[in-house]
């Protein structure tokens, strides 16, 4: 018998209003007391969190205690503390972080989006073997760039146990945007099962946590509109394909709490302003498995940044931030009232929210949750012609196809019980704001919107061109490239100086945030013009995405999903450059 029966009753909304009251008498976050760790944002009354700047650094992982539902569980953390301190370097200095490892296991923090000499990535296996338990390994590196990053664990599922914390590097020329206030809001998610038996349980039933399945009166509604035959239709495409139209993402709110600097809802992360100041918000998503959804009804948000680089400003209501993902925006609050920052999850199984307010205790109502998004023929199969978002060809791997389907996919993915399907001509949208959010009422950031200041480094031609496909298997939750998960496949290499295109299409129902670790990812539209910089690159279900990189970084690189099953799962390749 599975854990959740007793919960399968719960709807959406009941589980929301559960984790909200979870951790309430703790002010949702770990307590202070008894030595569990504080929450550093509680720690200052302006809503900043304890921040250790300079360049020289002492960092100390080990276990400590929380309690975010109610139930005492062990947090990996940095100086005690979940997320960790706000590191705060300049561009143009040179960095020094001596990380003692106080576990009883090996353990590792990784840069990420920094660049940096392949050997401080912090990547063990690639870049190094990791910090061994006692040991202290000492990262030294110049600091290259500037703007919103973040740290975390690089070492089995330690990211998901708390090891993370955000990075804000002050550009050497000041600030492009002004602002009168600065703010960090990193977004994490929270479980207090043990994450090695949270990925056993994916293996075992992929849907273990996926609480929306379809319903008898769903269906009664589909016959209204498609009739029998058509309702009927549906679902056996559905089942052939053996997805669910509403299975978003793999761990949802039935077991994760979704934290705001490191305050879960009930708790309130809360930062000040006084009426007609800029706030500067810088977001991180740094949850393992989760996407948000992020909007501050009643205030219009400017991103100014996205991935720590500077974009022209676009004014939006919302916008989907992927894990890995940052986003800086400003917003204006004119009235002496509170608002909410509300960032649920992509399947609306739970969120994290916070307060701006001109006063310590002010608070806003809190929105309901939008319906639970579903997938449809465009997300499943494509477009029928490149460029062209309509119904689109898919076919099963094994299939009889036409010859010029043939050439888009490894041979390695046909006859592979570990891919499900295979898209023949994929989407290449950029402005799809993807399922959940399409003709919501509000104005929903795209990549289209996001357009790089100063535009693109790599000014000279691309010299080869690399297509690797994003493949899966969800009833086996097995995830790679091409076919072939990460223990099976060679690397990828890249020739030192060459300007390369690379070519990801996405074979699968679910989003998947792609990083490449120590050179940037320019972006392009579907026309092949640079459209954005950035380091982790989102790829919608169905959608083909192209960016370019220069190879400039010598030595071995991870790259792979970072939704942290996935990658353990399979969808992790090295490169090597040299």
């Amino acid at each position: 018998m599975k854990e959740r029966d007793a919960d399968t009753g719960l709807q959406g909304h009941e589980l929301a209003r559960r984790r909200f009251v979870q951790g309430l008498a703790l002010g949702g976050a770990a307590a202070a007391l008894g030595g569990f760790a504080k929450p550093v944002w509680a720690l200052a009354g302006d809503g900043q969190p304890q921040v250790l700047s300079g360049t020289l650094f002492d960092l100390h992982i080990a276990e400590t205690r929380v309690n975010y539902t109610g139930a005492t569980r062990h947090a990996t953390t940095v100086n005690g503390r979940l997320p960790g301190p706000l590191l705060r370097w300049r561009e143009g200095t040179t960095v020094t972080l001596r990380v003692t490892n106080h576990l009883r296991v090996p353990s590792s923090i990784h840069w990420h989006g920094i660049l940096l000499p392949f050997d401080m990535d912090g990547v063990p296996g690639i870049s190094y073997p990791g910090i061994a338990p006692g040991q202290t390994f000492t990262y030294r590196f110049p600091v290259r760039q500037s703007g919103t990053y973040w740290y975390h664990a690089h070492s089995g599922f330690q990211e998901q146990t708390g090891l993370y914390g955000p990075l804000v590097i002050d550009p050497a020329r000041g600030e492009r945007v002004h602002a009168d206030r600065d703010y960090v809001v990193m977004l994490n998610d929270w479980t207090d099962m043990d994450p090695a038996h949270l990925y056993a349980l994916l293996k075992k039933h992929s849907d273990y946590f996926n609480i929306h399945q379809p319903t008898v009166p769903e269906f009664l509604r589909d016959t209204a509109m498609l009739g029998l035959r058509g309702a009927l239709a549906e679902r056996a495409m559905w089942n052939r394909v053996r997805m669910n139209p509403r299975d978003l993402i793999d761990v949802t709110g039935f077991t994760y709490t979704y934290l705001m600097n490191g305050a879960t809802p009930a708790g309130n992360w809360t930062g000040l302003f006084r009426p007609g100041e800029r706030v500067r918000l810088r977001f991180i998503n740094g949850s393992s498995n989760s996407y948000f959804d992020v909007r501050i009804p009643g205030l219009k948000m400017s991103v100014i940044a996205a991935d720590g680089q500077d974009v022209e400003p676009v004014a939006v209501d919302e916008f989907r931030i992927a894990a890995a993902e940052t986003y800086d925006v400003i917003v204006q609050p004119e009235d002496e009232r509170a608002y909410t920052i509300f960032a649920q999850s992509i399947d609306r199984s739970g969120y994290a929210r916070g307060t701006l307010t001109p006063r310590p205790g002010m608070q806003a109502e809190v929105p309901a949750m939008d319906p639970v998004p579903r997938l449809t023929m465009v997300d499943m199969m494509g477009a029928m012609e490149p460029g062209h978002a309509g119904h689109g060809d898919m076919a099963m791997p094994g299939m009889d196809m036409p010859d010029r389907a043939r050439a888009h996919h490894a041979r390695t993915e046909y006859h592979n019980p570990g891919v499900d399907m295979l898209v023949d001509w994929p989407r290449t949208d950029l402005d799809d704001p993807g399922a959940g959010l399409r003709d919501n009422g509000r104005r929903v950031l795209t990549y289209a919107d996001l357009h790089t200041v100063g535009g693109s480094l790599y000014r000279e031609p691309v010299t080869r061109e690399i297509e690797l496909h994003l493949d899966g298997s969800m009833e086996r939750f097995i995830w790679s490239f091409d076919g072939v998960i990460f223990s099976k496949a060679k690397p990828i290499h890249f020739r030192y100086g060459e300007h390369l295109r690379l070519v990801l299409c996405n074979d699968t129902m679910m989003n998947h945030p792609i990083h490449l670790h120590g050179m940037w990812s320019e972006v392009e539209s579907p026309d092949g013009h640079f459209q954005v910089r950035k380091h982790t690159v989102n790829v919608q279900p169905a959608q083909r995405v192209t960016y370019r990189v220069k190879a400039d970084a010598l030595g071995r690189w991870a790259y792979h999903c970072h939704l942290l099953y996935h990658m353990e799962a399979g969808m992790f390749r090295e490169v090597v450059v040299a």
